[in-house]
């Protein structure tokens, strides 16, 4: 299992390095989105937001990780394009396409920094009680040459 520590300390640069991504991305969509409604580009709203995000993602991918070891190839790429129908929705809205590409870039940074942060992490799992790392395949314990499944 990965030590808190390492996860923690993890988590942190993660987190560091996704607000300092999203305040730059805010940055340069505010200079593009010159006569749009700027939703969700103000720090107020995306920095509190970001740290949401790294929260809940951090809690999905605890979650799911203890059942599959696919979690980086399938669950994170369908979340993250779930968590775009609220920007898409904004065009409804007024918002330019610098506007809601900004805020989809914001959502790719935090799933990548999360993912980025525990890829490497050990679950416990009923399958496999030394631990899953859903990026890798499960950690197994060796079997003594010439014996199946302790025979």
């Amino acid at each position: 299992m990965t030590p808190v520590r390492t996860i923690v300390m993890s988590l942190g640069l993660a987190t560091l390095t996704a607000l300092v991504l999203n305040a730059v991305i805010a940055l340069v969509a505010k200079r593009f989105d010159e006569r749009g409604i700027g939703v969700g580009l103000a720090s107020g709203e995306y920095l509190p937001l970001t740290l949401l995000g790294i929260v809940i993602g951090t809690v999905g991918w605890s979650l799911v990780a203890r059942f599959t070891v696919r979690i980086s190839r399938v669950v994170v790429p369908f979340s993250l394009v779930v968590s775009w129908v609220p920007d898409m929705l904004l065009f409804q809205s007024g918002a330019t396409a610098a506007n809601v590409i900004g805020l989809m870039l914001m959502h790719v940074v935090v799933a990548a920094a999360v993912v980025f942060a525990l890829r490497s992490v050990k679950w416990r799992s009923a399958r496999s009680p030394e631990g899953v790392s859903p990026v890798n395949e499960p950690v197994a314990r060796q079997l003594p040459r010439g014996r199946l499944g302790g025979d």
